[in-house]
């Protein structure tokens, strides 16, 4: 084995030219030897080549060279080695002189230190009985303060202080486990302190499990303590706005500014629901878990048993109408999420804000489903609307604890057409029973208190002066009643847009109230027009009711705007024509039509009038006398009951119709011919009825009294047509359209037709006019042949 200088090589000699083949070989094996190196492949050689002797004197010859070298390295040495001998002789003697003198003085020192070492035993063995003595006082002391932490772990557990217990039990593990010289006591602590340990742990969880029994009614209590302080919170509100309009109405109707202010809602009403629930056990098992080691295992137990809860709590009985269980159903939910939001703020790292965000998340899923499929299932209006406005409430008590709550309100705004369309319903329902149930009377009011609840509520007087008591409205029983269900329409429509996520909501309130009026309220008034009226005095009620809806309409909507919290005039701008037109329009015709009838009796007296007179009458024909008393009778009955315009629109249809009735008895076949006179007498009829016309100026304004009067202007133009010296002027565009606009000219040219001649008899007694009626005849003569040759 080579060290670390290297062995020296012997480097093979130069064999110079004509050296034998042995020579060479003996120098290389020599080298090879010398250098270590493996001499296989020369003794294979040997035998190959059958020499093996050779190989042998070689290696001979080697060892020669070799054993004359190490003699000659001897020979070298030799001066030196026989010095170093001499010298170990001379240290000898040294050496056997020191020996005597270390026995002497060990004589001496065995002799001196024998009682020494008596003492010394004697005071070792002393020294180790107190060590032993103070092992045992301390491992006594030990002992002690380890039983005294035994024993108050043991009182903590007793009295549930848990915490301090396993604090007890951490000091005995970390400052006494390792000193206690007992190996007994060692080994009861390491059975002992992991079974406590697991006691703990079993004790903490029972009363953890007891806290989530107790929490879930506590959920459901403080759901509905905090939902009913949104509702009164709502309902000030409510108030607060009511006294606002009542503020802008008195401000609109006087001079004076009251002002109200919505007061601002405060967060006393949250805080006093936070102190409703302990969260106390809660929080101590958590504490205790975190003491155990065991935080995310607790963590991830509580996550899971709230999250059964709340699934649990997502069961909807089908034993129970879910109008009755809704409150609860929506109090429990948001009860939980009171109680997430506190630990979540108070519980430190107990349950992470995603987490809450996932029961949130599952929970707004559930609740939509569940209205989604309530909603489909519900008929009735009302209904919706309760469940409704409980979970808008719901939404403003959780919105206030941080959750979104939009998912929510989406679901309410998407059944806002059909709880609309079954609220048109019942309300077309509730009218057609108000209108069933009219008398068409007048209602008669004792007290106040009816007129300020059938009249200023809906503000349909026409008088701001208190009116004497009793007192008899014009109108029936059927209009407050409309009133009252039109009224409930739009505070339910209203009721259920407020607070739905909607701020501007007026247009589709407004759009509703119009269906209401236009579709609902008008069809049924339609309907009992053309089939339960059967008199005047009915049909007249029905009118005056008509223009005192009218007046409620404006109501209407100026109410729908003042729910909707928009301004009068932003709603002003955007009414629209009368909504009940077409049943104001079916009962004025219907009235019209009842009075039409009974002109038309009278009417018929007309075949009593003398067509061929030979003398001008002086007084009015008998038809007029009658038509007159009935008007004016009509007229003392109407102006109780009719307002002006209602009043006039009627007369003035039926004058018309007494005009059509005098030019269609000119033009009927039962008036073959008459004469100059006759129409003189018919000059007197229409005289009569202007007149009629003109008296009411007391009660029509002077432009309603002119209509009246033009109502006659068929008749009335027929007869200045007849009676005048030039016919001929019909013809003229200009006069025509200035005078004989309400003509018919196939009528003209038949009537004319009929225009008898005076006889000689009566020109010889009238000569002075004969002169003038000639003149008259031709120009007659002439207008009918031109308006033939126009025909």
């Amino acid at each position: 084995m080579q060290t670390a200088k290297s062995r020296r090589k012997v480097a093979p000699a130069t064999t110079e030219n004509g050296e034998s083949g042995d020579k060479l070989d003996q120098i290389l094996l020599s080298a090879a030897v010398a250098n270590g190196e493996d001499l296989g492949p020369f003794i294979r050689k040997a035998f190959a080549s059958g020499k093996p002797e050779t190989l042998v004197h070689h290696l001979r010859h080697f060892s020669r060279s070799k054993e004359a070298e190490i003699e000659d390295v001897c020979k070298a040495h030799y001066q030196d080695f026989i010095l170093a001998v001499d010298d170990l002789r001379s240290l000898l003697s040294d050496v056997d002189s020191l020996k005597s003198s270390l026995s002497n003085s060990n004589s001496q020192l065995q002799s001196v230190a024998g009682p020494l070492l008596t003492s010394l035993d004697s005071f070792i063995e002393a020294k180790n009985k107190c060590q032993n003595i103070n092992l045992a006082i301390n491992s006594s002391k030990i002992c002690v303060e380890l039983m005294e932490l035994c024993s108050r772990a043991n009182v903590h557990i007793k009295e549930q202080n848990f915490y301090m217990a396993l604090k007890c039990l951490e000091m005995i593990e970390s400052e006494y486990f390792s000193e206690t010289p007992s190996s007994t006591i060692r080994r009861m602590l390491e059975m002992k302190i992991p079974a406590i340990r697991s006691h703990i742990e079993r004790l903490i969880n029972k009363e953890f499990g007891d806290w989530l029994v107790d929490i879930r009614l506590v959920s459901r209590n403080l759901g509905q303590m905090a939902i009913g302080q949104a509702s009164a919170s709502r309902q000030r509100e409510e108030e607060m706005r009511m006294k606002q309009r009542q503020a802008e109405e008195q401000s609109r109707l006087s001079s004076r500014d009251v002002i109200y202010a919505l007061e601002e809602e405060d967060d006393e009403g949250f805080a006093e629901i936070g102190e409703e629930f302990d969260l106390t056990p809660l929080y101590r098992a958590y504490h205790i878990h975190q003491t155990l080691g065991l935080e995310d295992r607790f963590k991830q137990y509580y996550f899971e048993n709230r999250k059964l809860q709340l699934t649990s709590d997502f069961q909807v009985s089908s034993m129970t109408p879910f109008l009755e269980s809704h409150q609860t159903f929506f109090a429990q939910i948001a009860g939980f999420f009171i109680v997430e939001d506190r630990v979540l703020r108070t519980g430190g790292q107990l349950i992470s804000k995603m987490e809450v965000e996932s029961l949130w998340d599952t929970a707004v899923s559930k609740m939509c489903s569940v209205l989604e499929d309530q909603f489909s299932r519900m008929q009735t209006a009302n209904h919706l609307l309760l469940i409704k406005d409980y979970v808008s409430l719901l939404g403003v008590t959780l919105r206030g604890y941080g959750y979104p709550v939009a998912q929510l309100l989406d679901v309410l705004s998407k059944h806002r057409d059909k709880y609309h369309e079954l609220l048109l319903s019942d309300c077309r329902k509730q009218i057609s029973e108000v209108l069933q149930a009219d008398r068409f009377e007048n209602m008669y009011m004792r007290k106040e208190y009816e007129y300020s609840m059938n009249v200023l509520s809906f503000q349909i007087q026409t008088s701001d002066i208190m009116p004497a008591f009793p007192y008899v409205a014009p109108f029936s029983s059927m209009v407050p009643d409309c009133c009252r269900i039109v009224r409930s329409f739009i505070e339910d429509s209203v009721s259920f847009m407020s607070y739905g996520g909607q701020l501007d909501f007026y247009d589709v309130v407004k759009k509703y109230l119009d269906r209401l009026l236009s579709d609902v309220l008008d069809g049924a008034l339609l309907k009992l027009i053309s089939t339960s009226i059967h008199g005047v005095n009915q049909a007249m009620i029905v009118a005056a009711n008509m223009s005192v809806l009218e007046r409620a309409c404006d109501f209407f909507f100026r109410h729908a705007a003042q729910l909707s919290g928009i301004p009068l005039r932003m709603a002003e701008r955007s009414r629209r024509q009368f909504p009940l037109n077409k049943a104001r329009d079916a009962s004025e015709e219907m009235l019209a039509g009842l009075l039409k009838k009974k002109v038309d009796g009278f009417m018929t007296l007309i075949e009593n009038v003398n067509w061929l007179a030979d003398e001008p009458p002086q007084l009015e024909n008998e038809y007029v006398n009658e038509v007159s008393i009935f008007l004016e009778t009509l007229l003392s009955t109407a102006q109780q009951i009719l307002p002006s315009k209602v009043l006039k629109r009627v007369l003035q249809d039926v004058l018309s119709h007494i005009s059509e009735l005098i030019i269609g008895a000119l033009y009927g076949e039962t008036v073959k011919r008459f004469t100059l006179n006759a129409i003189m007498g018919l000059d007197i009829d229409i005289k009569s009825l202007e007149t009629f016309a003109e008296n009411q100026a007391s009660l029509l304004p002077e432009a309603d009294t002119t209509q009246l009067k033009n109502a006659l202007a068929g008749a009335r133009q027929m007869v200045n047509l007849l009676l005048s010296n030039h016919p001929e002027n019909f013809l003229n565009p200009v006069i025509r359209e200035r005078s004989y606009n309400a003509l018919d000219y196939r009528k003209v040219v038949t009537i004319s037709e009929k225009l008898r001649d005076p006889s000689e008899r009566m020109f010889g007694t009238f000569g002075s006019r004969n002169y003038k009626q000639n003149p008259k005849k031709k120009s007659l003569e002439s207008l009918i042949k031109r308006l033939k040759d126009v025909n």
